[in-house]
């Protein structure tokens, strides 16, 4: 029932690091910005997801957003098919938080983008933004890339958090067999066995990656 479960646990780390690297994009590029109506705000967003637990936060939108929404009014739309599954509330909650995360790893990576590469950029005659997407943004992926192998395999276990709200990954699982069996330590420690054995793999797959993108960084070979 366990390894049953795993597949949701990966779907929720997949999706909810998907959505949230890509609103960290923009995050950084307004904390970036001279603006201050656009690096103020992405500063206190910044702040929030940061400085607050992630499970205030699962449970401010997963009991918050039936307050704010009218229930009636979202039975009838299409929303209603996502909104009544917890799951959903969960990948909500995660992608912003990871976004908050991944957002301040990537400005620091972008102001360490060397500027003679920007310069060079610029020299060849390219705009502004064919310089953020062609020159900024990856040379800061390849700088932050460790970091951010590193809050995904974070993301993976805050996922057991979900188990609160009535999604039944890995962590919720094991909670419901303690529930049947009055068992207490056995789930537990197959769950902790398996987010081992997920995070072991995951983890060389991330610096397979790493390696790859960052192959050009690698030292010589003797010939």
């Amino acid at each position: 029932r366990l390894l049953a479960a795993l597949p949701l646990t990966l779907a929720l780390t997949a999706i909810s690091g998907a959505v949230g690297n890509a609103l960290a994009v923009p995050v950084a590029l307004a904390r970036l910005s001279p603006n201050p109506f656009l690096w103020i705000p992405s500063a206190i967003y910044i702040l929030l997801m940061r400085g607050t637990p992630l499970l205030v936060q699962t449970y401010l939108i997963y009991y918050g957003l039936g307050e704010v929404l009218p229930g009636s009014f979202i039975q009838q739309t299409f929303l209603w098919e996502y909104l009544k599954d917890g799951f959903w509330y969960a990948v909500f909650a995660f992608s912003l938080n990871t976004a908050g995360y991944t957002g301040e790893i990537l400005r620091g990576a972008m102001s360490a983008v060397p500027k003679g590469e920007i310069e060079a950029a610029k020299a060849y005659g390219m705009s502004k933004s064919l310089i953020l997407w062609r020159v900024t943004l990856p040379r800061a992926i390849q700088i932050c890339l460790p970091a951010m192998s590193g809050e995904t395999i974070l993301l993976l276990k805050a996922t057991s958090l979900a188990s609160l709200i009535t999604v039944w990954d890995v962590m919720g699982t094991a909670r419901q067999i303690q529930k049947e069996s009055y068992r207490i330590y056995e789930p537990l420690i197959a769950a902790g066995i398996i987010y081992i054995v997920t995070v072991f793999i995951l983890t060389r797959l991330l610096n397979g990656l790493e390696r790859r993108i960052n192959q050009h960084r690698a030292a010589p070979q003797s010939a």
